[in-house]
């Protein structure tokens, strides 16, 4: 039988920080040599195959202020729209090198987040449906007592947006621009897209129930 555990009480939260980054992003915290590259450095390597992008954005708090020790995660489809993990049953079909999963720090500077990988391509999504395009966001900084989930999606792909079953339960346009990232040709050799996140006020990034 279960032991019964209602002699413990609920602790307080906690947000993220200060050691976060110490732990996950080790370099980027002046901590060296724990790994070659912090782990989620890489998301696609030099084998796979795909359009390149680099995406650029900063977090902001609802006042407007950047927020300088953020930390995110990502996860996509590759360029075919095939994820690698067990969930996906064409995972074994997944490009060489590509990893899926990214991991950065806001810069403590400048706010700014950053990461390269490839364009994903549409992915199957719930009832027989097609998701367009698009990246997975998670988001901790100082201040978020849970993680927040988000998407990236590309604007150019106007036609896949507009049917994607997650964009289309946003009933507010102005809400789901939020989610639209902007395209940039100033972004060297690779793409690149700027794609800002605001956690509160004017401009709410709309974030997802995990």
């Amino acid at each position: 039988m279960p032991q019964a555990l209602d002699r413990l009480r609920e602790t307080p939260s906690q947000t993220a920080g200060p050691y976060v980054h110490i732990g996950l992003v080790p370099s980027l915290a002046g901590v060296a040599g724990v790994y070659p590259i912090d782990p989620g450095g890489v998301i696609a390597g030099p084998e796979t195959p795909g359009e390149r992008i680099r995406v650029e954005g900063r977090v902001f708090d609802g006042d407007g202020g950047l927020v300088r020790d953020a930390l995110i995660e990502t996860w996509q489809a590759d360029a075919n729209g095939v994820y690698n993990a067990p969930l996906d049953p064409r995972h074994g079909r997944c490009a060489p090198d590509f990893i899926g999963w990214g991991r950065c720090a806001t810069d403590f500077d400048s706010g700014v987040f950053a990461f390269e990988t490839v364009k994903p391509g549409p992915a199957p999504g719930p009832r027989d449906s097609m998701m367009a395009p698009h990246i997975s966001f998670w988001i901790v900084a100082r201040g978020i007592n849970l993680g927040l989930s988000t998407r990236l999606y590309f604007p150019e792909e106007e036609t896949a947006n507009a049917a994607d079953p997650v964009l289309r339960r946003i009933e507010n346009p102005a809400r789901r621009a939020t989610l639209i990232a902007q395209s940039s040709e100033t972004g060297g050799d690779n793409k690149l897209y700027r794609f800002d996140i605001r956690l509160q006020g004017e401009g709410e990034t709309v974030f997802f129930a995990t």
